[in-house]
Protein backbone atom coordinates (compact mmCIF):
# COMPACT_ATOMS: atom_id res chain seq x y z
CA UNK A 1 0.00 0.00 0.00
CA UNK A 2 2.74 2.23 0.85
CA UNK A 3 4.45 1.60 -2.51
CA UNK A 4 1.51 2.71 -4.23
CA UNK A 5 0.89 6.00 -2.55
CA UNK A 6 4.55 6.64 -3.52
CA UNK A 7 4.06 5.92 -6.77
CA UNK A 8 0.69 7.95 -6.82
CA UNK A 9 2.94 10.77 -5.50
CA UNK A 10 5.85 10.85 -7.99
CA UNK A 11 3.50 10.48 -10.61
CA UNK A 12 1.41 13.45 -8.77
CA UNK A 13 4.23 15.52 -9.00
CA UNK A 14 5.34 14.74 -12.75
CA UNK A 15 1.97 15.89 -13.84
CA UNK A 16 2.43 19.28 -11.59
CA UNK A 17 5.94 19.53 -12.93
CA UNK A 18 4.21 19.10 -16.75
CA UNK A 19 1.65 21.79 -15.93
CA UNK A 20 4.07 24.35 -15.01
CA UNK A 21 6.96 23.54 -18.05
CA UNK A 22 3.41 24.03 -20.59
CA UNK A 23 2.28 27.15 -18.58
CA UNK A 24 3.05 30.01 -21.48
CA UNK A 25 4.69 32.69 -20.11
CA UNK A 26 3.35 36.13 -21.07
CA UNK A 27 5.18 39.35 -22.25
CA UNK A 28 2.75 42.21 -21.42
CA UNK A 29 5.24 44.60 -23.44
CA UNK A 30 4.79 42.29 -26.62
CA UNK A 31 2.07 45.40 -27.44
CA UNK A 32 -1.25 46.29 -26.78
CA UNK A 33 -2.95 42.74 -26.88
CA UNK A 34 -0.31 41.26 -25.08
CA UNK A 35 -0.69 43.70 -22.33
CA UNK A 36 -4.76 43.21 -22.34
CA UNK A 37 -4.03 39.05 -22.03
CA UNK A 38 -1.40 39.35 -19.71
CA UNK A 39 -3.52 41.10 -16.68
CA UNK A 40 -6.80 39.10 -17.49
CA UNK A 41 -4.55 36.25 -16.92
CA UNK A 42 -3.31 37.86 -13.37
CA UNK A 43 -6.84 39.46 -12.16
CA UNK A 44 -7.83 36.02 -13.00
CA UNK A 45 -5.29 34.14 -11.19
CA UNK A 46 -5.78 36.46 -7.81
CA UNK A 47 -8.98 35.38 -7.90
CA UNK A 48 -8.17 31.75 -8.15
CA UNK A 49 -9.67 30.89 -10.93
CA UNK A 50 -8.87 28.67 -13.63
CA UNK A 51 -9.62 29.73 -17.33
CA UNK A 52 -12.70 27.29 -17.38
CA UNK A 53 -13.79 29.07 -14.13
CA UNK A 54 -13.75 32.39 -15.73
CA UNK A 55 -15.39 30.71 -18.81
CA UNK A 56 -18.35 29.69 -16.88
CA UNK A 57 -18.97 33.53 -16.31
CA UNK A 58 -18.92 34.06 -19.75
CA UNK A 59 -20.48 32.61 -22.95
CA UNK A 60 -17.07 32.19 -24.19
CA UNK A 61 -14.94 28.83 -24.30
CA UNK A 62 -11.56 28.47 -21.99
CA UNK A 63 -10.06 28.08 -24.76
CA UNK A 64 -10.71 30.77 -26.13
CA UNK A 65 -9.81 32.88 -23.16
CA UNK A 66 -6.62 30.81 -22.90
CA UNK A 67 -6.06 32.31 -27.11
CA UNK A 68 -6.77 36.17 -25.56
CA UNK A 69 -4.55 35.27 -22.58
CA UNK A 70 -2.12 34.52 -24.70
CA UNK A 71 -2.87 36.98 -27.63
CA UNK A 72 -3.49 34.45 -30.34
CA UNK A 73 -6.61 36.34 -30.39
CA UNK A 74 -7.57 39.95 -30.32
CA UNK A 75 -10.55 41.22 -27.52
CA UNK A 76 -13.74 42.18 -28.55
CA UNK A 77 -16.09 44.77 -27.07
CA UNK A 78 -18.77 41.96 -26.00
CA UNK A 79 -15.94 39.89 -24.40
CA UNK A 80 -14.43 43.12 -22.46
CA UNK A 81 -18.05 43.63 -21.33
CA UNK A 82 -18.46 39.77 -20.27
CA UNK A 83 -15.20 40.25 -18.59
CA UNK A 84 -15.45 43.23 -16.30
CA UNK A 85 -19.07 41.69 -15.54
CA UNK A 86 -17.36 38.21 -14.13
CA UNK A 87 -14.54 40.02 -12.39
CA UNK A 88 -16.74 42.83 -11.03
CA UNK A 89 -14.58 45.36 -12.54
CA UNK A 90 -17.15 47.33 -14.54
CA UNK A 91 -17.05 51.02 -14.62
CA UNK A 92 -13.15 51.35 -12.55
CA UNK A 93 -10.03 52.26 -13.63
CA UNK A 94 -9.42 48.06 -13.88
CA UNK A 95 -12.42 47.56 -16.96
CA UNK A 96 -11.33 45.42 -19.63
CA UNK A 97 -14.26 47.87 -21.74
CA UNK A 98 -12.39 50.91 -21.11
CA UNK A 99 -9.28 49.09 -22.24
CA UNK A 100 -10.48 47.52 -25.49
CA UNK A 101 -12.02 51.37 -26.39
CA UNK A 102 -8.41 52.65 -26.17
CA UNK A 103 -6.70 50.06 -28.33
CA UNK A 104 -9.61 50.61 -30.51
CA UNK A 105 -10.21 54.34 -30.61
CA UNK A 106 -6.99 55.66 -29.42
CA UNK A 107 -3.27 54.61 -31.13
CA UNK A 108 -4.41 51.36 -33.46
CA UNK A 109 -7.05 50.68 -35.99
CA UNK A 110 -9.22 47.22 -34.17
CA UNK A 111 -8.11 44.71 -35.59
CA UNK A 112 -4.44 45.96 -36.06
CA UNK A 113 -3.00 44.77 -32.97
CA UNK A 114 -3.71 41.05 -33.97
CA UNK A 115 -2.12 41.97 -37.00
CA UNK A 116 1.20 42.57 -35.60
CA UNK A 117 1.13 39.55 -33.37
CA UNK A 118 1.28 37.24 -36.38
CA UNK A 119 3.47 39.83 -38.09
CA UNK A 120 6.09 38.73 -35.60
CA UNK A 121 5.75 35.13 -36.39
CA UNK A 122 5.89 34.99 -40.00
CA UNK A 123 8.36 33.60 -42.01
CA UNK A 124 6.91 35.65 -45.19
CA UNK A 125 5.67 38.76 -45.80
CA UNK A 126 3.95 40.12 -48.63
CA UNK A 127 2.83 43.92 -49.20
CA UNK A 128 1.46 45.91 -51.92
CA UNK A 129 0.61 49.74 -51.11
CA UNK A 130 -0.27 52.79 -52.70
CA UNK A 131 0.09 56.29 -51.92
CA UNK A 132 2.43 55.91 -48.80
CA UNK A 133 5.70 53.53 -48.48
CA UNK A 134 4.81 50.50 -46.61
CA UNK A 135 5.56 50.83 -42.41
CA UNK A 136 8.34 47.94 -42.20
CA UNK A 137 10.16 50.02 -45.20
CA UNK A 138 9.81 53.38 -44.25
CA UNK A 139 12.78 55.90 -42.46
CA UNK A 140 12.09 57.29 -38.92
CA UNK A 141 11.95 61.12 -41.15
CA UNK A 142 9.64 59.75 -43.21
CA UNK A 143 7.47 57.89 -40.63
CA UNK A 144 7.87 61.21 -38.08
CA UNK A 145 6.40 63.31 -40.99
CA UNK A 146 3.22 60.96 -41.51
CA UNK A 147 2.62 60.94 -37.36
CA UNK A 148 2.92 64.81 -36.76
CA UNK A 149 0.60 65.26 -40.15
CA UNK A 150 -1.61 63.03 -38.27
CA UNK A 151 -1.29 64.99 -35.28
CA UNK A 152 -1.95 68.17 -36.76
CA UNK A 153 -4.99 67.37 -38.45
CA UNK A 154 -6.58 65.73 -35.09
CA UNK A 155 -6.93 61.93 -35.77
CA UNK A 156 -4.40 61.45 -32.76
CA UNK A 157 -2.82 62.72 -30.40
CA UNK A 158 1.13 64.09 -29.73
CA UNK A 159 0.97 61.00 -27.47
CA UNK A 160 -0.76 58.54 -29.83
CA UNK A 161 1.29 59.25 -32.65
CA UNK A 162 4.76 58.54 -30.59
CA UNK A 163 2.86 55.33 -29.15
CA UNK A 164 2.48 54.56 -33.10
CA UNK A 165 6.06 54.84 -34.28
CA UNK A 166 7.52 53.57 -30.87
CA UNK A 167 5.75 50.52 -32.55
CA UNK A 168 6.91 50.67 -36.15
CA UNK A 169 10.57 51.06 -34.98
CA UNK A 170 9.72 47.61 -33.26
CA UNK A 171 8.32 45.96 -36.14
CA UNK A 172 11.18 47.15 -38.24
CA UNK A 173 13.64 45.24 -36.08
CA UNK A 174 11.95 41.97 -37.93
CA UNK A 175 13.83 42.63 -41.39
CA UNK A 176 17.16 43.00 -38.86
CA UNK A 177 16.70 39.49 -37.59
CA UNK A 178 19.75 37.13 -38.20
CA UNK A 179 17.01 35.02 -39.65
CA UNK A 180 14.21 37.46 -40.86
CA UNK A 181 10.97 36.95 -42.90
CA UNK A 182 11.21 36.51 -46.89
CA UNK A 183 10.31 40.08 -47.85
CA UNK A 184 7.79 40.98 -50.88
CA UNK A 185 6.71 44.57 -51.42
CA UNK A 186 5.10 45.84 -54.71
CA UNK A 187 5.24 49.71 -54.40
CA UNK A 188 2.32 51.25 -56.80
CA UNK A 189 4.51 53.88 -58.06
CA UNK A 190 2.67 56.36 -56.44
CA UNK A 191 4.50 55.40 -53.45
CA UNK A 192 7.90 56.65 -55.21
CA UNK A 193 6.51 59.78 -56.63
CA UNK A 194 4.18 61.59 -53.85
CA UNK A 195 6.07 64.02 -51.87
CA UNK A 196 6.45 62.86 -48.05
CA UNK A 197 8.30 65.97 -45.77
CA UNK A 198 10.23 67.43 -48.81
CA UNK A 199 12.99 66.48 -51.33
CA UNK A 200 15.64 65.86 -48.34
CA UNK A 201 13.14 63.02 -46.71
CA UNK A 202 11.82 61.64 -49.69
CA UNK A 203 15.35 61.38 -51.08
CA UNK A 204 16.69 59.68 -47.99
CA UNK A 205 13.09 57.36 -48.37
CA UNK A 206 14.74 56.09 -51.45
CA UNK A 207 17.92 55.52 -50.63
CA UNK A 208 16.60 53.54 -47.84
CA UNK A 209 14.47 51.50 -50.52
CA UNK A 210 17.30 50.92 -52.59
CA UNK A 211 19.24 49.44 -49.98
CA UNK A 212 16.27 47.71 -48.71
CA UNK A 213 16.48 45.53 -51.87
CA UNK A 214 19.91 44.67 -51.52
CA UNK A 215 18.93 42.19 -49.27
CA UNK A 216 19.21 38.95 -49.64
CA UNK A 217 15.55 38.30 -48.48
CA UNK A 218 13.50 41.63 -49.23
CA UNK A 219 12.69 41.73 -52.86
CA UNK A 220 11.19 45.19 -54.26
CA UNK A 221 9.31 45.74 -57.23
CA UNK A 222 7.38 48.60 -58.72
CA UNK A 223 3.88 48.33 -60.11
CA UNK A 224 4.30 51.13 -62.62
CA UNK A 225 1.33 53.89 -63.78
CA UNK A 226 1.69 52.43 -67.22
CA UNK A 227 0.01 49.18 -65.69
CA UNK A 228 -3.45 50.89 -66.06
CA UNK A 229 -6.24 48.88 -66.22
CA UNK A 230 -4.34 45.29 -65.72
CA UNK A 231 -3.53 46.86 -61.97
CA UNK A 232 -5.75 43.92 -60.18
CA UNK A 233 -5.78 45.62 -56.38
CA UNK A 234 -6.85 49.94 -55.44
CA UNK A 235 -6.25 48.78 -52.19
CA UNK A 236 -3.50 47.86 -49.89
CA UNK A 237 -3.12 44.70 -49.20
CA UNK A 238 -0.75 42.10 -46.25
CA UNK A 239 -0.35 38.47 -46.91
CA UNK A 240 1.78 36.80 -43.97
CA UNK A 241 2.88 33.19 -44.55
CA UNK A 242 3.36 31.30 -40.72
CA UNK A 243 5.79 28.68 -40.17
CA UNK A 244 3.00 25.65 -40.35
CA UNK A 245 2.56 27.34 -43.95
CA UNK A 246 -0.75 28.56 -43.13
CA UNK A 247 -1.46 32.04 -44.31
CA UNK A 248 -3.25 34.95 -43.50
CA UNK A 249 -4.41 38.49 -45.53
CA UNK A 250 -4.96 41.74 -43.57
CA UNK A 251 -6.30 44.77 -44.93
CA UNK A 252 -7.87 48.02 -44.03
CA UNK A 253 -10.30 50.16 -44.44
CA UNK A 254 -11.11 53.73 -42.66
CA UNK A 255 -12.23 52.43 -40.08
CA UNK A 256 -10.95 49.41 -39.11
CA UNK A 257 -8.89 46.91 -40.01
CA UNK A 258 -9.52 42.67 -41.17
CA UNK A 259 -7.56 39.77 -40.84
CA UNK A 260 -8.74 36.89 -43.39
CA UNK A 261 -7.32 33.55 -42.47
CA UNK A 262 -9.31 31.06 -44.66
CA UNK A 263 -11.81 30.81 -47.32
CA UNK A 264 -12.28 31.98 -51.02
CA UNK A 265 -11.42 35.82 -50.05
CA UNK A 266 -8.27 34.47 -48.50
CA UNK A 267 -7.63 32.75 -51.83
CA UNK A 268 -9.25 35.18 -54.11
CA UNK A 269 -6.14 37.96 -52.16
CA UNK A 270 -3.45 35.86 -52.51
CA UNK A 271 -4.19 35.47 -56.50
CA UNK A 272 -4.55 39.14 -56.68
CA UNK A 273 -1.18 39.49 -55.22
CA UNK A 274 0.35 36.78 -57.85
CA UNK A 275 -1.10 38.63 -60.23
CA UNK A 276 0.27 42.24 -59.10
CA UNK A 277 3.96 40.75 -58.55
CA UNK A 278 4.01 39.28 -62.31
CA UNK A 279 2.54 42.70 -63.42
CA UNK A 280 4.75 44.35 -61.86
CA UNK A 281 8.71 45.76 -62.96
CA UNK A 282 11.04 43.16 -62.21
CA UNK A 283 13.21 44.04 -59.01
CA UNK A 284 16.08 44.73 -61.67
CA UNK A 285 13.86 46.75 -63.46
CA UNK A 286 12.25 48.60 -60.28
CA UNK A 287 15.45 49.18 -58.93
CA UNK A 288 16.77 51.33 -61.83
CA UNK A 289 13.44 53.38 -61.79
CA UNK A 290 14.08 53.93 -57.85
CA UNK A 291 17.35 55.11 -58.72
CA UNK A 292 16.16 57.44 -61.71
CA UNK A 293 14.07 58.80 -59.36
CA UNK A 294 16.75 59.38 -56.71
CA UNK A 295 18.59 61.07 -59.09
CA UNK A 296 15.68 63.34 -59.98
CA UNK A 297 15.98 65.33 -56.70
CA UNK A 298 19.54 66.12 -56.20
Amino acid sequence: MTYIREVFKSSTDVSRRRVVVNRKELDPDGGVVAAYGARLRRLREERGWKQEDLAARTSYSGKHISAVETARRSPTLKLSREIDSALGVSGTAQSFEREWRKMRDGVFLEGFPEYVHYERQAVEIRMFDIGVVPGLCQTVEYAEVLAAFNVERGSVTAEQAAQRLDLLRERQQLLDRRRPPLHFVVLDESCLRQMVGGPEVMAAQLDHLVELAARPFTFVQVAPFSMGERRPSHMPLTLLTLADRSMLAYTESQARGHLEREGATLSYLNATYHRLAAEALSPAASLAMIKVLRQSML
